[in-house]
């Protein structure tokens, strides 16, 4: 980069370049929603047989296609956007340093030298001759050149010295943007073939990373989201943006975007799709090069013949061998994979109704992983219900609790045809693994307060009308959720259902802030949770009389049973549900989304009464 360079360059020319990417992504986006949505859908309903599976698979991969193409055009547009805006700083110092330089009388060469006129005090008639200088970006040449030009006799070789080094400099902030530009938009490029395959999956978070770190001055140009801001703060932030920042924003924070309480379903689902995919990808790289370190299975064991006495050596698999520890993370990272897939299919076998729409609310992979999905649009539909479901809840068993929020919004479009319903999964916290270890501790729901208040914040802010919101809480859940009721007295809910609840740290309904006969509870005969005492602390152990709370019919390990009169609240018919060990250790807690519950329930969610 140069000073002529610099001074013709047409930054327009890459805005406009910039605005084409976007129209780009857009339309890939756009293309993607028509063969997820429209094609795909309308050919699951018309066709079957192996034909059309194979179809449907060639329909997933170029839907994926156009899903890559959105996210690496919306990158490339953005890193545009960044090179603009370092250019135009770099520009407009330049423009400055010219135009006073032009104000001096002064001559800008093409070469960004300045020549000045003869001035000063005149030696023998004559005045100081005038010169031409050069910008001094080298520190030590710089202090020279200034001291050189302070003993010049020409007081303009001092104004020209300065305004040669502001040319030099943004001539240095223009050559400095270019070189950091330009790798980045050449690691931009997509491989030459027509598969995206996982690797590249994990490129796009690699280029992400490297635009998010060169666009940060962009960035921060734009007004930025508030910090820790509430979801009315984030929804009055994201309507301040123009589309282009917004676009921006999506595309190197799909991360932060995908979380903020208070913004559109339809924006969080952009941003928690490319997260997924980019999760999805690492994910499997990552198995890929796990299974090449597959030791051996069997190992060579010594062993005697009782019938002989001799020693001989078999191969044979040995407990707690290293096969057996590499199998074990083998199958962990695969049943993190597996619940990607789970929530990928809901896009790849979804028949198109708009009221069943898959949105990804909220996605993470660390740790045991964070899901939230709607099934239907919680912008607008009439009842909203968020699950939240308990113990053992994690990414990689998340198919499960998904469905169970398929079957209630289901059941709640029958019973209500003429109203709508999302049905929401919210696995936005940590949930206890544990059920006689974790689950006896209430941090974990501790923990979950905020960011379930702020959740169900942001569904009423975007609504922008009342919405008839329901809490589902089951098992560790029903904690979660009553003590996020219970702290935040103007949370915008209107009523509460509890099943299979360990307690859910209230003694009365009427604690949860909401009319008690709004507050919903049913625990199967079946069910162990029955049996959950209170947590050892609270016994008196020199009190024989205080033994008796372990056979107390209301007082359980958070609380009185929600089921209980004592309680306060209403309650509803539910299945006995299975036998303890019928169909694993305690099958009744799990059937609350079959039969008479399951009706009971989308009663409720509808604003009815079971």
């Amino acid at each position: 980069m140069d000073y002529k360079t610099l001074k013709t360059l047409k930054l327009s020319e890459y805005s406009d370049a910039a605005e084409g990417f976007r129209a780009v992504s857009d339309m890939a986006g756009t293309a993607r929603d028509r063969v997820d949505r429209q094609i795909a859908a309308a050919m699951k309903k018309a066709n079957e047989g192996e034909a059309a599976t194979a179809a449907n698979g060639q329909l997933r991969e170029l839907a994926e296609n156009f899903h890559y193409t959105q996210v690496e055009c919306g990158l490339v547009g953005t890193a545009l956007n960044g090179f603009v805006h370092d250019m135009e700083a770099a520009r407009k110092k330049l423009d400055t340093a010219v135009e006073d330089a032009h104000a001096k009388g002064f001559t800008v060469n093409s070469d960004g030298s300045v020549s000045y006129p003869p001035a000063g005090e005149k030696t023998d008639g004559k005045l100081p001759e005038g010169g031409t200088v050069t910008g001094l970006m080298d520190p030590a040449a710089h202090a020279l050149g200034h001291y050189a030009a302070s003993l010049d006799p020409n007081p303009n070789c001092r104004y020209a010295q300065e305004y040669a080094d502001r040319i030099a400099d943004a001539v240095k902030e223009a050559t400095e943007a270019d070189e950091k530009w330009a790798p980045k938009l050449r690691a931009l490029k997509a491989d030459d073939d027509l598969a995206v395959s996982d690797r590249d999956w994990v490129d796009v978070k690699k280029d992400t990373a490297g635009v998010l770190k060169g666009a940060e001055d962009y960035l921060h140009s734009i007004k930025e989201p508030p910090e820790r801001g509430t979801p009315k703060e984030n929804a009055e932030w994201w309507k301040s943006l123009t589309d282009e920042q917004r676009a921006d924003y999506i595309a190197v924070h799909p991360d932060s975007i995908g979380w903020m309480d208070g913004l559109p379903a339809a924006v969080r689902d952009e941003a928690n799709r490319t997260v997924l995919a980019e999760a999805r990808g690492a994910a499997q790289v990552k198995l890929d090069a796990w299974m090449a370190k597959e030791p051996d299975r069997y190992q060579l064991v010594h062993r005697v013949n009782p019938n002989t006495g001799e020693e001989v050596v078999v191969k044979e698999r040995v407990p707690g061998s290293e096969w057996e520890k590499w199998d074990a993370k083998r199958k962990e990272m695969q049943a993190r994979i597996d619940g990607m897939d789970a929530i990928q299919s809901r896009y790849d076998n979804h028949t198109g109704d708009e009221g069943t729409r898959p949105y990804l609310l909220g996605f993470e992979d660390k740790k045991f992983g964070h899901v939230v999905m709607s099934i239907g649009n919680p912008d607008a539909a009439d009842n909203v219900v968020t699950y939240v479901p308990g113990t053992g809840t994690k990414l990689g068993s998340i198919d499960g609790d998904i469905r169970r929020a398929e079957l209630l919004q289901i059941k709640a479009a029958r019973t209500d045809p003429t109203h709508s319903t999302a049905s929401i999964m919210w696995l936005g916290y940590d949930a206890p693994q544990g059920l006689f270890s974790d689950a006896t501790d209430a941090k974990w729901a501790d923990s979950a307060r905020e960011p379930l208040r702020n959740f169900l914040t942001g569904i009423d802010t975007v609504h922008g009308g009342h919405v008839n919101s329901t809490v589902l809480g089951h098992s560790y859940g029903t904690l979660v959720a009553g003590e996020t009721m219970r702290d935040h007295p103007d949370l915008p809910v209107d009523n509460a259902i509890l099943v299979g609840s360990p307690g859910v740290g209230v003694n009365h309904a009427k604690d949860l802030n909401i009319p008690s006969d709004h507050v919903w509870a049913a625990t199967a005969k079946n069910d162990l949770v029955n049996v959950a005492p209170p947590p050892a602390g609270r016994l008196a152990p020199l009190n024989p009389k205080s033994y008796w709370r372990l056979f107390d019919d209301h007082s359980i390990m958070y609380g009185n049973d929600p089921t209980s009169d004592e309680f306060g609240g209403q309650t509803f018919d539910v299945d006995r549900g299975r036998l303890p060990l019928a169909d694993g250790f305690m099958p009744a807690h799990s059937q609350y989304w079959e039969g008479e519950s399951l009706a009971g329930m989308a009663n409720i969610v509808t604003g009815g009464i079971p």
